[in-house]
């Protein structure tokens, strides 16, 4: 099972986050997109941990959940492993070998590289282009990841009765679903934009410069530290916590209480992950913030961040130019598009 291999079959995107599986499938209408068919199904607590699969059978379940509600019909589907779990390399190579040629060089260069016995890892390879200067040498991006990350993701989907055609990186997803709202930013094309996904359990800072991805970070803090704040605070359990974040209900204090805290939290934590990009990188700043993940519609938050950290900050919504299908609720849609970054990014390798 491969990263990069090339596709020419509709491909359910099926993203496998902390606390819930998402599922999106996308189509094309002239030069639009369209969303065909999404769900977003909730995981048993520690299903998921820290993006490792602990219950296969419970995630395949959810998968199957979210597969009936969303109403598609393909079951090709592409999943992700995250980025802390892939090593990925730029290697250069002659530009004149041909396709079985690279392979077996690529294979013989891995060997320096990767940490593990060969034969316990799943490793791709995909051509960038030529290297700028010297047009006999091609630039070749290696991904390489333990066999049982790929495995475990592929046994998932095909309990929730998928097949896998493609098991992609969840840096590569954000990298394809940013070129959507790219557009919508206020900044130049080639300009350095920090994208702060922040899940339920895991924040994931990914750097794009000229639109590539050039750094990913992960953290574990996410949404689910305002939850248990809720839960213990005011005596709920864990469904009415999350209902009442969604639909409010909440006593007046806690806007001032809870909610403040945790956003002045979660600017903290970006923060912190633009430091450690700052240290190890030629860039000293980013010129946009964009969030994206379940808390990124926090009300308020990204003026916070705009204040505190004085880069302009705006909410991710991949999913804004595309035509819907009619059994999609754009309220919904509107609401859950933030979250969908990563889900978006591999449907789209539909289109590959």
């Amino acid at each position: 099972m491969g990263f990069f291999t090339p596709k020419s079959i509709p491909l359910l995107g099926v993203d496998i986050s902390s606390t819930a599986v998402k599922l999106l499938q996308l189509g094309q209408v002239g030069a639009r997109y369209r969303v065909e068919h999404y769900a977003i199904e909730p995981l048993p607590p520690n299903a998921v941990v820290e993006k490792n699969l602990v219950e296969v059978e419970a995630v395949g379940e959810a998968i199957r959940r979210a597969w009936v509600r969303s109403g598609a019909k393909i079951k090709t589907a592409v999943a992700a492993v995250a980025g802390s779990a892939v090593m990925t390399k730029i290697i250069t190579m002659p530009a004149d070998l041909d396709e079985g040629d690279l392979e077996s060089q690529v294979q013989a260069e891995a060997n320096q590289y990767i940490p593990y016995p060969i034969d316990e890892v799943s490793l791709d390879f995909e051509v960038l282009g030529l290297v700028k200067d010297n047009p006999e040498m091609i630039n070749v991006i290696l991904a390489a990841s333990r066999t049982e990350n790929v495995d475990m993701r592929v046994a998932a989907l095909d309990m929730g009765g998928l097949v896998a055609k493609v098991i992609d990186i969840e840096a590569f997803a954000v990298e394809n679903a940013f070129a959507l709202i790219a557009d919508q930013l206020s900044i130049s094309r080639d300009a350095v934009v920090a994208l702060v996904d922040i899940g339920a359990a895991m924040t994931t800072l990914s750097v794009l410069w000229q639109q590539r991805s050039i750094y990913s970070r992960e953290q574990v803090f996410g949404g689910k530290q305002l939850t248990d704040e809720i839960i213990s605070r005011y005596g709920l359990s864990y469904e009415e916590a999350g209902l009442a974040q969604r639909q409010g209900g909440l006593p007046e204090s806690y806007a001032i209480e809870v909610l403040e805290p945790f956003k002045e939290t979660v600017v903290q934590q970006i923060d912190r992950l633009l430091q450690f990009f700052y240290a190890g990188s030629e860039h000293s700043r980013v010129e946009q913030i964009v969030l994206a993940g379940g808390s990124a519609v926090i009300n308020g938050l990204s003026e916070m961040i705009e204040e505190q950290l004085g880069v302009s900050c705006c909410v991710a919504n991949p999913l804004a130019g595309m035509a819907l299908a009619s059994k999609v609720s754009p309220q919904a849609l509107a609401q859950d598009a933030p979250a969908l970054m990563v889900t978006c990014g591999l449907a789209l390798r539909s289109f590959d």
